[in-house]
């Protein structure tokens, strides 16, 4: 899909653009407990650009100017920005 094709509650959502920009990694502390680290990667294709949220290991794999692929992920909104997830079903693969 596009970019300026996602909405808000998508699932199943394959996507892929170029990582322009990467926030710094924060902790977070998750409904299970336990922490996390997530950062956000700005990612744009020819029609627009999303937020991708990365997790823990995902975050060193991805570098800004990377083409990157999201397959079987999930949109939703946070702080009012629709935004592209992983997820626990998704997979974040690198392109060359």
């Amino acid at each position: 899909m596009k970019i300026n094709e996602l909405r808000d509650n998508m699932r199943r959502v394959d996507a892929e653009g170029e990582v322009t920009d990467i926030s710094e990694p924060r902790s977070v502390n998750l409904r299970m407990g336990g922490q996390a680290r997530v950062a956000e990667a700005d990612l744009r294709d020819d029609t627009g650009t999303i937020k991708l949220s990365l997790w823990d290991d995902q975050i060193e794999m991805v570098k800004i100017g990377a083409r990157v692929k999201v397959e079987n992920g999930y949109t939703n909104s946070f702080r009012g920005e629709i935004r592209l997830n992983v997820g626990r079903y998704g997979k974040l693969s690198i392109l060359e």
